[in-house]
């Protein structure tokens, strides 16, 4: 919970989180614990924002699969965060930095 002032009162909001995740590059589990394997060298959105809310930031995660070198399977080639105006990627083989971008100005970051 977080307390804050509404309308002059002090009020206790519960605040909830939930968790996706993605692991071994086919492999994801949605927010509701259902789990998926996506197989393919195709782009997906893991996470966005459902419908327009102005208390909530516009955001996406979409993940990159790439095919592995003398493999028929397909591994995670980069996940890119869009939040606002900010684009973070983070690529597999640009080990220790991250992509960022903000208002088209682009810049590489190390992690």
């Amino acid at each position: 919970e977080r307390c804050e002032m509404v309308d002059g009162q002090p009020e206790c909001i519960q605040e909830t989180f939930s968790t996706c995740w993605l692991s071994g590059g086919p492999h994801y589990r949605s927010f509701d614990g259902k789990a998926f394997d996506f197989m393919g060298t195709c782009a997906y959105t893991l996470t966005t924002i459902c419908s327009p809310d102005p208390t909530l930031p516009a955001f996406s995660v979409e993940v990159k699969k790439e095919e592995k070198e003398n493999s028929k399977v397909s591994s995670i080639g980069s996940i890119t965060i869009h939040v606002d105006n900010i684009t973070v990627t983070a690529v597999r083989s640009e080990n220790g930095m991250v992509r960022v971008s903000k208002n088209h100005h682009n810049s590489q970051i190390p992690i």
